[in-house]
């Protein structure tokens, strides 16, 4: 009798920690979580006649990251933009920049982003990703850091997260090649643009 007794404690015990330890690894799963375009930024700067900056964003993208918030671990992270959503706020300048001179719009109608890989630092909460950006037609490897700012529900009971990241690429590895050169030899349009990103995200149901 008293080892059946011990035999259902320890049979007891078992499955309790079992219980706890599936629970715990159910919780800590991946998850899918989908920007929220009205919470996020993806804004650029470049130089303009050498003395100032000109910056614009990009209104219409969507996207999504996989990650595991708890662990600060990610799988997946991809992007598309819709480059005619364009904005400088000087209508005859984004006419331009939506023409063949630069992004071409109505041949290229997209930017897309995957994730290659990726570095923590700074206890976890610091990134430095790798990944393929899709511009005109070319795939270069961009570098963005960052950092992942956690989560929070709100008052609707969705889940959220944040992050923000900067980046720099030439565009002329892209093949965006028009610019009129100054007398001082300067640029009226820089080379090198600069990324900004803040990102929300709410975590898919």
């Amino acid at each position: 009798m008293r080892e059946r007794a011990e035999l259902r404690l320890w049979t007891v015990l078992v499955s309790t920690v079992a219980v706890w330890l599936w629970g715990g690894i159910a919780w800590a799963e991946m998850a899918r979580y989908d920007v929220d375009l009205d919470h996020s930024t993806i804004e650029f700067r470049v130089a303009h006649m050498v003395v100032s900056k000109t910056s614009g964003r990009f209104m219409d993208y969507k996207g999504f990251i996989e990650m595991d918030a708890d662990a600060k671990t990610v799988k997946t992270i991809e992007a598309m933009i819709q480059t005619a959503s364009l904005t400088t706020n000087h209508q005859k300048r984004d006419q331009h920049l939506k023409g063949p001179d630069f992004f071409n719009v109505e041949k290229y109608p997209t930017i897309t982003y995957k994730l290659k890989s990726y570095l923590k630092s700074g206890g976890g909460n610091e990134y430095s990703t790798v990944g393929d950006l899709t511009m005109l037609g070319v795939t270069k490897e961009v570098v963005l850091t960052g950092a992942f700012n956690g989560v929070t529900k709100d008052p609707w009971g969705n889940v959220r997260a944040g992050f923000t990241a900067e980046g720099k690429l030439n565009r002329k590895d892209f093949g965006m090649n028009w610019s009129k050169t100054l007398d001082n030899g300067g640029l009226v349009v820089g080379d090198e643009i600069a990324i900004r990103l803040d990102i929300e995200c709410i975590k898919a149901k």
